[in-house]
């Protein structure tokens, strides 16, 4: 899935009255939409290290559903979103290969959660992610990637096809979408919160 055209983007200095800055990780399975995420609500260059997918990675990374990708991350991809005058959102990809799960011991290091992408053609691949996250103990979110192909499907059957909890925030949204995108990551950034606060009472 093909970002948004950020040709217009500048780089933007943070705000004076910016005294919060918290750390997301995006995740999810080969080829769910996470740089494309990224790179469509960052308001800055998002950083990108993407490598051609080669011959080589044949038969290692399942192109099925996603036979137009021709490049892959191979470490993360950073962008950043002020969401107010006070808060600031730096936004962390992470690959979706196993082969590159072990980077992810570093790039979760500080967040105060993470958004799971899934993409329903191929929503078994989300199976091992949401596991890994489950070893983590951090709050996540999973927000479902429309593509156009997609099938839809109740957002009860999602739930119970990936085993969430009835608190875990399932949202939809267009990785290409910058109004979308956000929104998926201000459902995460309030249920943080909201499990930060419950913590302080208990």
């Amino acid at each position: 899935m093909d970002s948004a055209d950020n040709s217009a983007r500048e780089p933007r200095y943070l705000a004076s009255t910016v005294d919060q800055a918290l750390k997301i990780l995006v995740v999810g399975a080969f080829g769910v939409g996470k740089t494309t995420l990224v790179g469509s609500v960052s308001e800055i260059d998002p950083l990108r290290t993407e490598e051609t997918i080669t011959q080589a990675s044949s038969g290692v990374d399942d192109l099925s559903g996603v036979a137009e990708k021709t490049s892959t991350t191979v470490a993360m991809d950073f962008g950043r979103i002020t969401l107010n005058s006070r808060m600031v959102l730096y936004l962390f990809g992470a690959p979706g290969q196993r082969r590159f799960w072990d980077l992810w011991e570093g790039l979760v290091i500080g967040a105060i959660g993470l958004l799971v992408l899934v993409d329903t053609r191929r929503i078994e691949e989300s199976f091992d992610i949401l596991d890994q996250l489950d070893l983590r103990g951090l709050p996540f979110a999973v927000a479902v990637n429309c593509f156009p192909d997609s099938v839809r499907y109740e957002d009860a059957d999602l739930r119970d096809a990936l085993d969430l909890l009835p608190e875990t925030p399932l949202v939809h949204l267009d990785a290409r979408s910058h109004e979308s995108s956000t929104r998926a990551l201000l459902a995460l950034v309030e249920y943080a919160a909201r499990l930060k606060a419950q913590e302080k009472v208990a």
